[in-house]
């Protein structure tokens, strides 16, 4: 049995990977009540879709998030939530597809388990999302940590929670070809005045700040609560371009997998061969969409993965040539490795002027 139609597949994930990528859906949890003949959750694409039972801050708030940034947002889930946790609202948006998660009302006491329950979604259940929550070290590349106070528009100040669904907004309406670094927020006439010293530190702490350059209020560096790098997570993963096209390409890949491999098709090596041939396809699609750089991607069959997969199984692999472990029977598993190099928007500039 082959794979007559993946390719193709793929390549039309890797076209379409930029127009997909410009909107994203943004997930709000609002403390309300379920006025009558709506239906909880509330799917708004725009302010028209706001149900008027809603009270005024919450309707604030999903208009807030519909401002976006160079696009809306795809649409905005809001969970009306009448419990006195978050549990069916998490479980809820556990079975549906977003991109970033803000909580407007969020008491200062449960912010480090929203997270938890974020870190987890990401870590352990395969659920590429992120949160935008307020003042939040989660040290973490899903965890945006927007810490800017006194937010003043021209009709109120906000304080930093009731901000973070208008960055969800604008996260979600960031496209992938660049960064919410500098983003304008024409709306804001002010916000806690920072030195540049502070600023820097801020950044460099994983904070998500806005700042005044004394004409307009704008973010500081697009970035998240990451702060400890290791070999799996080194400084690119601070950046929230960065994260976003990671989470496009596993959502890419995992749903044309899901769709038209697993358990479709015989796990022989020369399948095998077949979706290593049509991943690569799909990253020579992301190069010339301007995503990924040119000649530098390539997924091959995982050597050390499938030997300790073979090892386990009882298999005595040290007798065994590198081609033969890679043409194993490797049961139902598919071991894959990905080497790809994400292309970040220009952010630092250094130039000289002779005169």
């Amino acid at each position: 049995m082959k794979l007559p139609s993946i390719n193709i597949i793929f390549k039309e994930a890797g076209t379409t990977a930029i127009e997909r990528g410009e909107r994203g859906v943004v997930a709000l949890i609002l403390k309300d009540t379920i006025g009558a003949g709506v239906t909880n959750p509330v799917t708004i694409y725009s302010s028209k879709d706001i149900p008027n039972s809603l009270s005024d801050i919450n309707k604030e708030q999903i208009n807030l998030a519909l401002m976006g940034y160079q696009k809306a947002p795809k649409k905005v889930i809001a969970y009306i939530n009448t419990a006195a946790d978050y549990k069916e609202a998490q479980k809820y948006f556990e079975t549906v597809k977003w991109d970033y998660i803000a909580v407007p009302d969020i008491l200062d006491a449960d912010v480090t388990a929203f997270a938890s329950w974020v870190k987890d979604l990401r870590n352990n259940r395969d659920i590429k999302v992120k949160a935008v929550l307020p003042n939040c070290a989660a040290d973490h590349e899903g965890i945006i940590n927007f810490a800017t106070q006194n937010i003043k528009t021209q009709d109120k100040t906000y304080s930093t929670k009731e901000y973070c669904s208008r960055i969800a907004g604008l996260l979600a309406g960031t496209p992938l070809t660049i960064s919410a670094t500098y983003a304008p927020l024409l709306e804001v006439l002010d916000c806690d005045h920072l030195t540049k010293d502070d600023s820097d530190a801020a950044v460099d702490s994983g904070k998500f700040i806005l700042i005044n350059d004394g004409t307009k209020v704008k973010v500081g560096r697009a970035v998240n609560s990451l702060v400890t790098t290791a070999n799996d997570k080194g400084e690119d993963f601070k950046k929230i371009k960065i994260i976003d096209i990671m989470d496009q390409i596993h959502d890419d890949i995992k749903k044309v997998v899901d769709d038209n491999y697993i358990g479709k098709v015989s796990n022989s090596y020369d399948n095998k061969c077949l979706l290593t041939t049509s991943i690569g396809g799909y990253f020579e699609e992301l190069e010339m969409e301007g995503l990924l750089d040119r000649d530098k991607n390539k997924v091959t069959i995982d050597l050390e993965g499938q030997k300790a997969y073979l090892k386990s199984i009882g298999v005595d692999v040290d007798r065994m040539k590198e081609i033969d472990i890679k043409q194993a029977n490797t049961k139902d598993k598919v071991f894959l490795a990905a080497n790809i190099k994400i292309l970040d928007a220009i952010e630092d500039m250094s130039f000289n002027v002779s005169i």
